[in-house]
């Protein structure tokens, strides 16, 4: 009888051992396309990789079919004591802004929106600084003096990568021109490929013969539809040269990954703040792509162009307009 009520006890203290160990699990709420989108959540999905393997740790993961399910994922992790959790994409702001105040010993992260809860530490990026970059690659790349661009819903954090794509080239040609589209204004604009591809092809139409995507998933479409018509596309979020080597001119990383990874790590470390974290050129936030998919398509002038560029903008030489705390796109 003993020796039963021992191995009732150790079977109850293994599993609230267990329980209890699952407890200090970090956890990721991604936006709504899946992790393996090719664009934005992958970005986040590739942090969250580096730190499991890193450190050994098991990381919570979910996967939004739709925004309304925000709440209820950063909710059910909360009160099962993950922590931190980490919500990808702006969409998931306002959910957060309940969950935060409700569990206030819980420590939370946001990527690409600021939320002003004592317990949040918001990731915000320097779209406009990699989008210069871009803009200064596509103007030395054209042959027809006209580039494009197709964004995904209409917000300030995509205008802010318009404004400073334009900027870019105009540095280098201030002839040239610069079409544009937006795919919609919901989340949904970020998860139509079709639309995004029917977008590029218009602006092919009109003479663009090199296309950025700031699309998420709905920029799939773009970068296909860009090289099917056998002209330049421009990645963006995560490294998407391999998708149509040598049809890629190149990518602009916003480094989810690097905000995931912090995230977890100085969780891990105990050294988790709260507060607003910028991340341009300078911090890693944003860089560009050179690899073997796309050496062949950057001459050497190009990538100097594009270095000498990156270091004036990192030492505040080269001021990139930012249309969230600037104003309207002057270009």
């Amino acid at each position: 009888m003993f020796r039963f009520k021992s191995c009732v006890f150790s079977a109850v203290y293994a599993a609230v051992f267990a329980a209890s160990a699952a407890l200090a699990d970090p956890a990721i709420v991604y936006s709504v396309g899946g992790k393996f989108d090719g664009s934005f959540n992958e970005s986040a999905y590739n942090g969250v990789k580096r730190f499991a393997e890193k450190s050994g740790t098991a990381v919570r993961e979910f996967e939004l079919d739709r925004d309304s399910q925000s709440l209820q994922a950063l909710r059910n992790y909360a009160s099962r004591g993950a922590e931190p959790i980490v919500a990808i994409g702006f969409n998931q702001a306002n959910a957060l802004g309940q969950v935060a105040p409700t569990f206030p010993e819980t420590d939370f992260a946001i990527v690409d929106m600021v939320v002003d809860q004592p317990n949040v530490r918001s990731y915000v990026f320097k779209e406009q600084e990699g989008a210069y970059i871009a803009g200064l690659l596509a103007a030395m790349a054209t042959e027809s003096g006209t580039i494009g661009f197709v964004g995904g819903m209409d917000i300030p954090i995509i205008r802010r990568f318009l404004c400073g794509y334009k900027q870019g080239a105009l540095a280098v040609n201030p002839d040239i021109t610069v079409l544009f589209n937006m795919t919609g204004d919901t989340p949904a604009a970020f998860t139509d490929p079709v639309r995004g591809g029917e977008l590029a092809i218009g602006q092919i139409q009109r003479g663009a013969d090199v296309i950025i995507q700031a699309a998420g998933g709905t920029g799939l479409g773009v970068l296909q539809a860009a090289a099917d018509s056998d002209v330049l596309g421009i990645g963006t979020d995560s490294n998407q040269n391999g998708l149509h080597p040598g049809k890629v001119l190149t990518s602009i990383r916003k480094r989810v990954d690097n905000a995931v990874y912090d995230s977890f790590q100085s969780a891990a470390n105990g050294t988790f703040k709260p507060g607003i974290q910028v991340l341009g050129l300078a911090e890693g936030g944003m860089d560009w792509v050179l690899d073997e998919n796309n050496a062949s398509l950057i001459s050497d002038e190009m990538k100097s162009a594009a270095d000498t560029a990156v270091e004036r903008i990192s030492d505040g030489t080269i001021k990139v307009h930012d249309v969230v705390t600037e104003g309207a796109c002057p270009y």
